[in-house]
């Protein structure tokens, strides 16, 4: 009797921890039950959708192409503070897009920093951008650039990072600086991080479990001064669409961007060759010194490595600062106009 009691509960346990770490299935836009479909959306090779917004000047007269990088908990809907003065003096038409499982575009199990830039090039090829275009990541939004650095150099006009995002593990770099880099982070993070790279099947758990903290981000104690600014600014301005944003599932949305992000990279940033070898274009690194969300010490170690990139540090700046304007209007004119 007892030992059937002890299989019994052996059971239900293993059955617990199975549908703890179990994903619930995506709310897939225009599926039945599904949020609805109101942006316009391209549909790719491989039967996914990604929805996209223009803005700026028209797209057949435009000088210069744009594609903006979201990062974390945001979407095609983010607003970067740009005159319509210096879009129209200079011709600049922007594309915004959401990245696999945010906003209406189709999740992807099979995320990463590869398939994340192969459907960077499909969408300029779907909407006929050209050849060639500029490219702008923030934040986590960092690693689809780095893709597209890796994978599809020959279609890149100059590209920027705007305080990007650093993975811990990436390969070729020296073990005591990501190390010296990683304890930085609150302890919450550092076992995040940790989660995500060494075993991704728990991370599901791992961010709905309320054992131990999880993310600081939502900590606005973890921000500098100008960034709290920033932020309350963009509170009381918020960008049309916030909701729809994980309207698909966390998990397709915010816990796969982490596990792409924070997985095994076939490539480390310092293996990369220069894309622009006949000084045809450039390739940009913005890091703020206040930043607590983004050590600068990986960025700076890559600029050092690669003298090729324009790396600017900014004094003052911590994770938001492309959201001021005349910093923001900076990173585009040094992106096209150097």
């Amino acid at each position: 009797m007892i030992n059937r009691i002890a299989v019994a509960v052996v059971v239900i346990l293993i059955g617990w921890a199975y549908m703890a770490t179990k994903p619930p299935p995506p709310k897939i836009c225009g599926s039945i039950n599904g949020p609805p479909v109101t942006s316009p959306r391209v549909k790719l090779g491989d039967g996914r959708h990604l929805a996209y917004r223009e803005f700026g000047f028209p797209k057949e007269e435009a000088r210069y192409k744009i594609i903006v990088v979201h990062g974390f908990a945001n979407s095609k809907d983010t607003h970067l503070p740009v005159s319509q003065e210096l879009i129209y003096d200079l011709g600049i038409y922007f594309l915004y897009f959401d990245r696999a499982g945010y906003g209406e575009s189709d999740p992807y199990p099979s995320r990463s920093v590869k398939s994340e830039a192969y459907d960077i090039e499909e969408l300029a090829d779907k909407l006929q951008i050209g050849k060639k275009f500029y490219i702008i990541g923030m934040s986590i939004g960092a690693y689809p650039v780095w893709g597209c650095l890796k994978y599809i150099p020959h279609r890149l006009l100059g590209a920027a990072l705007v305080v990007p995002f650093v993975n811990y593990w990436w390969p070729s770099f020296p073990v005591n600086l990501s190390r010296e880099a990683f304890q930085m982070l609150p302890q919450s993070d550092q076992w995040t991080f940790r989660v995500a790279h060494h075993t991704p099947w728990l991370f599901y758990w791992w961010m709905t479990q309320n054992w131990f903290p999880s993310l600081s981000f939502t900590n606005t104690e973890m921000f500098p001064p100008d960034d709290v600014e920033i932020l309350k600014s963009l509170s009381e301005n918020p960008n049309p669409g916030q909701e729809k944003i994980t309207q698909q599932g966390e998990y397709e949305s915010l816990y796969r961007d982490i596990i792409a992000g924070f997985g095994k990279w076939e490539f480390g940033p310092t293996e990369i060759r220069n894309p622009f070898p006949e000084n045809d274009g450039s390739f940009h690194i913005w890091q703020g010194l206040k930043d607590r969300m983004i050590p600068y010490t990986l960025n700076r170690y890559i600029s050092q490595k690669l003298p090729w990139i324009h790396y600017h540090e900014l004094p003052e700046g911590g994770h938001f600062f492309i959201f001021k304007n005349n910093q923001c209007e900076s990173i585009i004119r040094a992106l096209i106009l150097t």
